[in-house]
């Protein structure tokens, strides 16, 4: 039997996805009286609006799916609740980059995730190669613009 995995966020990811799902949803009747309308105007073969709203109906379902599987899976952490001395799923980290400048990032799940705000997956290679990690520990990271070096200088839970 196969296990479900588990898919860790932060209340903040949960609350976002929750939306998009209620949004798409309450779109759905919405497309159903589009392909009614677009089926009122004969001919379903040349009928460019039957067959957008079609395409939609298939991608707003598509995503419901699988927004309700990632929800179903959700695992959410609060990371005040953590503690340690160890990066984990949730913690912020400052870390000096190889011009001793300071940039800060939270460990979130990948629903949440957005390197300009701060937030990086746990699954991106920043993520896990910080995954472990203590303070005073140097991590290498290989990314598309190349190799990267930090130094951890501090793990927050907040």
């Amino acid at each position: 039997m196969a296990t479900v995995e588990k898919m860790p966020m932060l209340q903040m990811g949960y609350d976002k996805l929750m939306t998009q799902l209620r949004e798409l949803k309450a779109e759905r009747p919405l497309i159903v009286d589009a392909i009614e309308e677009a089926r009122a105007h004969g001919d379903l073969s040349e009928n460019a609006e039957y067959h957008a709203a079609k395409e939609r109906q298939g991608q707003v379902e598509a995503t419901i799916s699988d927004l309700e599987d990632k929800l179903s899976r959700a695992q959410i952490i609060d990371p005040k609740s953590l503690s340690g001395d160890k990066i984990v799923f949730g913690a912020t980290v400052t870390l000096l980059d190889e011009d001793d400048k300071a940039v800060k990032y939270q460990i979130v799940g990948q629903a949440e995730a957005d390197a300009k705000l701060g937030m990086i997956s746990y699954n991106s290679p920043l993520g896990r190669a910080l995954i472990g990690r203590t303070v005073g520990e140097d991590v290498e990271v290989s990314v598309p613009a190349g190799d990267k070096f930090y130094q951890v200088e501090k793990i927050a839970f907040i």
